[in-house]
């Protein structure tokens, strides 16, 4: 008996090695396609349902539908993203000579208009007159500690315009192929997550595709219509390099910085050159796009899924320092199935219900074990 007991664990063990070499080996095959496949199940995900609505509107033709949405995907991300990654990398030089130049520079007293700028005027003049007081290198001693990691982390990755080329048409082709078979990719993956955890698995699938709705539509949507309408106040007052500044804007919005330094950066050029009434307006128009991240994105998010916004916003920042821009969707997803998950085991007790819908979704009906006479 013992003998036999032996040699089934000797089975096991082996049977777990060579499955565990066969999972390693596709790894390792599928390893250049994997950032497009994150890629392309995040955006399918996200916009499956508005995929479904055009094609009702189009006679249920599903090949015309996706043929549709890829055109839109390539025209409203991968061409914004592509001109943003492209512009940083075309100006990187000019960027790190200005870092460079920070030493030798002295920056002059503050003129008396900026005490006159609303609000800020006063603290604004305060921290001028600190730098200048300085002398040639004040400045670099007090930016140098963000400007340089932030310059060397921002060209590091916008150097990288051919691979971002590459991953985004591999992308666009797994799109393609996810958008005309989504129905029989999710069977799987729902038949899979059954396999492992029954009921739980397949909630936790869910609650997946709606946490990445959620940041598509909270994050990504508000960051696109942050930069967009804080560029058209920077090319509108006339600001140069309004270009350069609406995609160093959307790299901050994306990482949840907001578009307040890049705007800032285009007032203090408005004032400098005495263009009073447009800084005044520009002001005013910074102030009405940094609003709007505390209006537009709550609502957003919510309507995705019912998740604490401490959470998202943890899942965004720590999920693009760990995986870089795909982060900011693994990220939020990550945190929201295993707080979600955590809760529903931590709640799963017999007769107990939960007012939230998707830890109702988790939790596994009891069953009454008979009792002994």
């Amino acid at each position: 008996m013992n003998r036999e007991q032996h040699v089934d664990l000797a089975r096991n063990l082996l049977v777990i090695v060579i499955l565990s070499a066969l999972a390693a080996g596709s790894f390792y095959i599928l390893r250049p396609f994997i950032p497009g496949l994150i890629w392309a199940t995040m955006i399918v995900v996200a916009t499956w349902p508005l995929m479904l609505g055009l094609q009702r509107r189009l006679g249920n033709r599903r090949w015309l539908a996706t043929t549709l949405m890829l055109i839109a995907l390539l025209v409203v991300i991968v061409l914004p993203m592509y001109e943003a990654i492209s512009t940083l990398a075309l100006h990187g030089g000019d960027i790190m000579d200005s870092i460079k130049a920070l030493p030798s520079y002295s920056l002059p007293p503050p003129p008396s208009w900026v005490t006159d700028i609303p609000l800020i005027g006063m603290r604004i003049a305060q921290e001028w007159q600190r730098l200048s007081d300085a002398g040639p290198g004040g400045i670099l001693a007090t930016l140098e500690p963000y400007i340089t990691v932030a310059a060397r982390w921002l060209l590091g990755h916008a150097a990288v315009v051919g691979a971002f080329v590459i991953h985004m048409f591999i992308t666009l082709i797994i799109s393609g192929i996810l958008y005309m078979h989504g129905e029989a990719a999710a069977g799987i993956v729902m038949r899979f997550a059954s396999r492992v955890a029954k009921e739980r698995g397949t909630a936790a699938i869910r609650l997946t595709g709606l946490a990445i709705r959620a940041v598509a539509l909270g994050i990504i949507v508000t960051a696109i219509t942050q930069s967009a309408l804080g560029g058209l106040g920077l090319w509108i007052s006339g600001v140069p390099g309004a270009g350069i500044l609406t995609a160093l804007m959307l790299m901050f919005c994306l990482a949840q910085i907001g578009p307040l330094p890049p705007l800032l950066g285009g007032i203090i050029w408005l004032f400098w050159h005495d263009a009073h009434v447009w800084g005044v307006l520009l002001i005013i128009w910074t102030v009405l796009v940094a609003m709007l991240d505390n209006v537009l994105r709550p609502m957003l998010i919510r309507r995705g899924v019912d998740l604490s916004m401490l959470l998202i916003l943890s899942g965004v920042l720590g999920g693009m320092f760990a995986f870089g821009i795909v982060g900011l969707f693994m990220g939020p997803v990550i945190l929201a199935v295993t707080y979600t998950l955590l809760r529903a085991w931590i709640d799963d007790m017999p007769q107990q219900h939960s007012d939230d819908p998707v830890v109702e979704a988790l939790l596994v009906p009891s069953v009454d074990e008979p009792k002994d006479d």
